[in-house]
């Protein structure tokens, strides 16, 4: 990331440039500030939302190498095959998975054509209500889910919880249960 700070002195404003534009100042005790300009970060803030940033750029990218390198799975295949691996009969509507895969429907028919493709999937009509199609996780997509997920687990456990006490990983626990539902209603 290209960072540059300007400090403006006596404004009391601290200005952080990405490549050149303006993406986040924080004011410090901005004198004559008009009431419509937005909240901006505290240098605080500002440093915990960078490497917030960073930690969601780069975690599924490290992730998903060691998954493809060990297991030919990308990271959303391996999480929409967890994700029907813990449900009854191993069975989801589509729609309910791509809302759990934070994907669009098109995107995720497309994925789940791909692991049908290879066997580690079916689709069929939901027996409720056919105007839904359900995705099946197979006996082989089970076990490929089982060989990939000590390897996951692993890294997972290496690179989120094992520099964490158990007092920062519960603190963590509690600040993401407090951020999550911002981020389920869209707002």
């Amino acid at each position: 990331m290209n960072l540059h700070v300007i400090n403006h002195g006596t404004t009391g404003h601290l200005k952080i440039q990405v490549k050149g534009r303006v993406a986040y100042a924080a004011p410090m005790a901005a004198e004559g500030a008009r009431k419509t300009e937005p909240r901006w970060l505290t240098a605080d803030e500002l440093e915990t939302w960078q490497a917030l940033h960073l930690v969601i750029a780069s975690l599924p990218t490290a992730l998903g190498a060691q998954l493809q390198r060990d297991s030919d799975l990308s990271f959303l295949e391996y999480y929409v095959l967890a994700g029907l691996s813990d449900q009854p009969d191993h069975t989801m509507r589509l729609s309910k998975l791509a809302i759990l895969a934070n994907s669009e429907l098109s995107r995720l028919s497309h994925l789940i054509r791909r692991l049908e493709n290879r066997g580690l999937v079916r689709r069929e009509p939901d027996p409720d209500d056919g105007r839904f199609t359900n995705a099946i996780l197979t006996e082989d997509g089970y076990a490929e889910l089982v060989k990939a997920a000590p390897g996951h687990v692993e890294l997972v456990r290496q690179l989120v919880f094992d520099p964490l006490t158990e007092t920062e990983r519960r603190t963590l626990h509690k600040a993401l249960a407090k951020i999550i539902p911002g981020l389920a209603d869209g707002s």
